[in-house]
C-alpha cells in the first residue's frame, strides 16, 4: 500500500502547486521532467522484462493477451468509459472543482501503469512503479489543478481507493502463486511497461491495455508445463 499513499500524497502536493504556481510552469520544463520519466521507465521496465526464466513464457502470454485484448476490444472500451464519465459528470457542469476532480480522477486510474503498479506493489512489495506513476500525476495535477482548482485534489480519493483496492486484491493472491509465477508475470508486466515508456517518449502509440490479460496468462502458462511435460 506504500506505493499508493505515496501515489496520493503526490496529487495533492502537486494540486497544492497547480493552484499557487501551476500556471508560471514553462511547458518545456514539463516536457523535459516527461521524457526524463519516460527513460525512467523504460529502464524500469528493461529489469523486470529480463527476470525471465524462459521468454517463451513470456512470448505466449503477451501474444495470447494481446489477442484476446483485441476481441474483447479492452482498449477502446476504457477510452469509451473515460469519455462517458467525461461527458456525464463534467462536461455540462458549469463548475470547474467538478471537472477538475473526474477529468483527474480518469487520467490517474484509468490506465496500464496504475493496474500494474498496484499489482506489483500487492505481490511483491515493489512500489518502484507507482513511485514513477507518482511523479507523473503529480506533474500532471499541476497543470490540471492550474486550470480547475482544487477540485482534482479530490482525485486523491478515488487514487487511493481504486489503486488500494487493486493492491490489496492482489496481496490476497500472493500465497497461490509459486516464485516461478510471480517472476514470469512481472517480466510480462516489464514489457507492457516498456510500452508505456515508448508512449512517454512519443515513440509508438500503442493499444497498451489490450495486453493487460497476459498478466493473468503469464502464470498459467507455468503452472500448466509440469503438466504438459508430463504427457511426453
Amino acid at each position: 500500500m506504500l506505493g499508493t499513499v505515496i501515489n496520493v500524497a503526490a496529487v495533492v502536493a502537486g494540486s497544492a502547486l497547480g493552484v499557487s504556481v501551476g500556471s508560471r510552469l514553462p511547458e518545456r520544463i514539463r516536457e523535459t521532467v516527461l521524457h526524463g520519466l519516460g527513460l525512467l521507465t523504460l529502464l524500469v521496465g528493461l529489469q523486470m522484462a529480463l527476470k525471465t526464466e524462459n521468454i517463451l513464457i513470456v512470448m505466449g502470454a503477451v501474444l495470447t493477451g494481446g489477442i484476446l485484448g483485441e476481441v474483447f476490444r479492452i482498449h477502446d472500451r476504457l477510452e469509451r468509459l473515460g469519455v462517458f464519465l467525461q461527458m456525464k459528470l463534467a462536461v455540462g457542469s458549469a463548475q470547474s472543482f467538478g471537472q477538475g476532480f473526474v477529468m483527474s480522477s480518469l487520467v490517474f486510474c484509468i490506465g496500464p501503469m496504475a493496474i500494474l503498479g498496484s499489482i506489483q506493489d500487492g505481490l511483491t512489495g515493489d512500489y518502484s512503479l507507482l513511485s514513477i506513476k507518482s511523479i507523473l500525476d503529480g506533474f500532471a495535477s499541476i497543470a490540471f489543478a492550474a486550470g480547475m482548482g482544487w477540485g482534482v485534489s479530490l482525485a486523491a480519493v478515488t487514487v487511493l481507493i481504486y489503486q488500494g483496492s487493486l493492491t490489496l486484491f492482489a496481496g490476497s493472491f500472493s500465497e497461490l502463486l509459486t516464485p516461478p509465477m510471480i517472476t514470469e508475470m512481472t517480466a510480462t508486466g516489464g514489457l507492457i511497461i516498456l510500452g508505456i515508456a515508448f508512449r512517454l517518449l512519443k515513440l509508438m502509440d500503442l493499444r497498451l491495455a489490450n495486453f493487460l490479460p497476459a498478466l493473468a496468462i503469464a502464470p498459467f502458462i507455468v503452472s500448466i508445463i509440469p503438466l504438459v511435460r508430463g504427457l511426453f
